[in-house]
């Protein structure tokens, strides 16, 4: 199961979401819908005591919500009860707000909107190209990461029919083929350019782009050849296509005379931080 979160707006105000890609739909961070209908200044207390007052009424809504951990305020990753969109609308009801109506047809846009993006993936693709212009990105940039979000399919369909486990299993073999051309793990990656929940590959550069490929298509070919069964031998290749690409980096920094990895991203190359909604499979967890 992979679960994305995101930002979304309502009227100037945020709204965490999260896609569960198991359940093929997005579940919404309650409080923060409480905020947005309410206007109230502490919408924590609001949510916890409309929570306790359904509970006593047996509402089966309130008891059947779920719980997702969401970046607070403060920095720190928090539990916070979420809903789905049928769940909200029930919740809705409880409170008495003005911005009801015009929030359930904003919920219900977001939600058909996804939908429409899984039916029709070049919805997403296009979408998130005019999210990458608008955060400054080049042409060149947004094209070659267009690119490699292509050869990150290639890969992940050829470890699924080589018998490897999506989610915890993707993120390993991931960590070795970043661990043998750059020297980290995604983590330790993360870490060196200063991000903490941003995508990594939103904030390399155009060279680090490139050499992911590299690594990504080498080791999806080479498994073509080798056809490895599973998780153990798949790593053994993912291990022989960043080791390729590390040749490559190597041989490309001693003509630049400078390190090719690099702690730049998109805050101190282009603006803000993006988070791009397009379909990736499991690419750092």
């Amino acid at each position: 199961m992979t679960k994305k979160e995101s930002l979304r707006l309502f009227e100037k105000k945020n709204v965490r979401t999260v896609w569960d890609d198991e359940e093929e739909k997005w579940y919404f961070s309650i409080v923060d819908v409480v905020a947005v209908l309410t206007d109230s200044s502490n919408p924590q207390t609001y949510w916890r005591v409309l929570k306790n007052r359904l509970i006593k009424e047996g509402n089966e809504t309130v008891t059947n919500c779920n719980a997702f951990k969401f970046r607070a305020a403060d920095g720190k990753m928090r539990m916070t009860d979420v809903a789905d969109v049928q769940q909200l609308m029930r919740l809705i009801q409880s409170i008495p707000s003005p911005k009801a109506e015009p929030f359930k047809q904003w919920m219900a846009t977001v939600a058909a909107t996804r939908i429409d993006q899984i039916q029709d993936p070049e919805l997403s693709i296009s979408q998130a190209i005019e999210d990458y212009r608008r955060l400054g990105y080049s042409e060149s940039w947004i094209n070659q990461r267009l690119k490699s979000i292509e050869v990150r399919k290639h890969l992940a369909d050829e470890w699924k029919r080589s018998g490897v486990e999506t989610g915890q299993q993707y993120a390993a073999l991931t960590d070795i083929i970043y661990q043998q051309w750059s020297g980290f793990t995604a983590k330790e990656y993360k870490q060196f350019k200063g991000l903490k929940k941003e995508n990594l590959r939103d904030n390399m550069t155009d060279l680090e782009i490139a050499l992911n490929m590299l690594a990504e298509a080498t080791t999806t070919e080479l498994s073509k050849q080798v056809n490895p069964k599973g998780f153990n031998e798949s790593a053994g290749v993912a291990h022989r296509g960043g080791n390729a690409a590390k040749g490559a980096r190597k041989a490309i920094e001693k003509e630049l005379g400078h390190s090719i990895v690099s702690p730049d991203n998109a805050k101190t190359l282009n603006s803000p931080t993006p988070t791009i909604e397009i379909a990736e499979s499991s690419e750092e967890m």
